[in-house]
């Protein structure tokens, strides 16, 4: 990936902008297939964490078609506002962050009050690192098109997928450390974790969608 963008020098736009369009489609399509298999694998493992990781998965892969459209909207014409899709995009992303958040807490005090545990928190700790390797790759590329391209707004898309990474940091560390230790409350932990989260990125939806805003992860 990085290989193919060294070679594009700062004029060629359409070329870059083709490259940006395929990182937004890569990143709808793995959204869906990690949301599909951590959804499934966290609900088999009885992993709360693990199954509101592949939920934020496909809350994900809505705000990626709004941001799939600002990279056509920019191509045509950067200086643009923020459209109605994306608009509408961002609000149904944030309504679905703290649909969520509502969940996770839900079931988290529901976990705690039955003393409920995963029966593995294995699958967990798989996903969380190809997902952060994934994650790295496409912010790494994703800025260097952005650079190249002069654009705000898909640095700017770039920064808000650091939000992923720390989800699936926390993904990571409550996986394993039940693994290690069998420490029962941790998953309950790291589903809080993930609310907290939520609750950022849906708020920050809200907030851009009432503005001009490039859109965010």
């Amino acid at each position: 990936m990085d290989n193919n963008l060294a070679f594009i020098g700062p004029g060629n736009n359409m070329k870059l902008y083709k490259i940006a369009f395929g990182l937004a489609i890569f990143t709808i399509l793995y959204n869906i297939a990690e949301g599909l298999i951590s959804t499934l694998l966290g609900y088999e493992d009885e992993s709360l964490v693990l199954f509101g990781f592949g939920v934020d998965s496909f809350i994900e892969v809505i705000s990626g078609l709004g941001i799939a459209n600002m990279i056509l909207r920019i191509k045509q014409n950067p200086e643009c506002k923020v459209s109605n899709f994306e608009r509408t995009a961002l609000r149904i992303t944030g309504f679905s962050f703290y649909a969520l958040v509502a969940g996770l807490l839900l079931t988290g005090f529901y976990n705690l009050w039955t003393g409920h545990k995963p029966e593995t928190t294995f699958w967990g700790v798989i996903i969380a690192l190809v997902s952060i390797v994934v994650m790295l790759l496409l912010i790494y590329a994703k800025i260097k098109v952005g650079k190249k391209l002069n654009s705000d707004a898909m640095l700017a898309d770039a920064a808000c997928t650091k939000v992923c990474i720390y989800m699936s940091i926390t993904l990571l560390l409550s996986s394993l450390i039940y693994e290690l230790t069998g420490f029962i409350y941790i998953d309950i932990i790291g589903a809080f974790f993930l609310a907290w989260f939520s609750f950022k990125e849906g708020r920050e939806c809200f907030e851009k969608a009432k503005s001009n805003k490039h859109c965010s992860c």
